[in-house]
């Protein structure tokens, strides 16, 4: 029996843990928690950081390109909404099948502005 095979394996479920914080919109909350709480290794906290920096940046381009449409009555403005709720769904999505090669979860640019964070 591989350790793949055990579904209670640390590592199994240190995975399915960054799988969970990946999740679009959802898993900003427990990322956000374990960032607070300032435990896990530090592939656990980059995960974290990463998930809550996208959820932040789509959250106030989704916010300031909605509020922007709703005023102006724009409809580049409403493209420019959809696009980023797409773009972020599409990038976590990415990112969750990248973590399942076990590959590098590194962005330009978003790994950088996340490593800001506590």
């Amino acid at each position: 029996m591989s350790r793949y095979d055990d579904p209670f394996d640390p590592h199994a479920m240190k995975r399915l843990r960054l799988f969970i914080y990946l999740i679009p919109v959802i898993g900003v909350f427990p990322a956000g928690w374990k960032l607070a709480q300032r435990k896990g290794d530090r592939k656990e906290r980059t995960v974290c950081r990463t998930a809550v920096t996208l959820g932040m940046v789509w959250m106030l381009s989704y916010l300031l390109s909605g509020v922007g449409a709703q005023t102006a009555h724009s409809l580049p403005l409403w493209v420019l909404n959809a696009t980023a709720t797409s773009t972020y769904f599409g990038v976590n999505l990415w990112l969750m099948y990248r973590l399942w090669q076990r590959r590098s979860l590194h962005l330009p640019g978003i790994s950088e502005l996340s490593d800001r964070l506590p």
